[in-house]
């Protein structure tokens, strides 16, 4: 039954956007001990909505699971994307405290879920954020899932395995 009320939702969310502002930003994968990956995995579209940002994945090839999914400070993927910087955080809390709440990071986003298949299409809402708040920045996929909080370190997403540049592809 939850799983109809999320749809519903999405789809709600989706029809309400016909004329809004969207991005599609194309994401790759991050590949060890290299500047730049042309394997790409996908793409994330980004939506705004009277709620907020919606962010709508068309991903293949990710491993199954919850994933931390963060906008972060840098245009870049370089470095395994270290390049990318922090989670975007203009307002300088310092605080990784999710999706909702005013007195964390901006940039981040609710998890990214990844069926048995690899493959991730379940939109998201962001709504503190819009597509204008996001030039200029990269979306970063992360090999664990997100707590929220700052212990473990970041909400203990781990490393980054995947990245797309806004208004950029490799």
């Amino acid at each position: 039954m939850r799983f109809y009320k999320i749809t519903s939702l999405a789809f709600l969310l989706w029809s309400m956007t016909a004329g809004a502002g969207s991005v599609q930003i194309s994401i790759y994968k991050i590949i060890p001990n290299s500047n730049s990956s042309n394997i790409t995995l996908g793409t994330v579209t980004a939506t705004d909505t009277p709620y907020g940002l919606l962010l709508t994945p068309d991903l293949n090839t990710l491993p199954p699971g919850i994933h931390g999914m963060h906008f972060h400070e840098n245009p870049s993927c370089a470095q395994n994307g270290q390049a990318a910087g922090g989670h975007l955080d203009p307002q300088k809390t310092g605080k990784h405290k999710g999706p909702y709440s005013k007195e964390g990071h901006l940039g981040d986003l609710p998890a990214l879920t990844v069926d048995a298949d690899g493959n991730a299409t379940l939109a998201v809402l962001a709504p503190r954020l819009s597509t204008k708040d996001l030039t200029g920045h990269s979306l970063i996929i992360h090999a664990g899932d997100d707590n929220y909080s700052d212990t473990p370190p970041m909400g203990g997403g781990g490393a980054r395995i995947a990245c797309g540049v806004v208004g950029q592809n490799y």
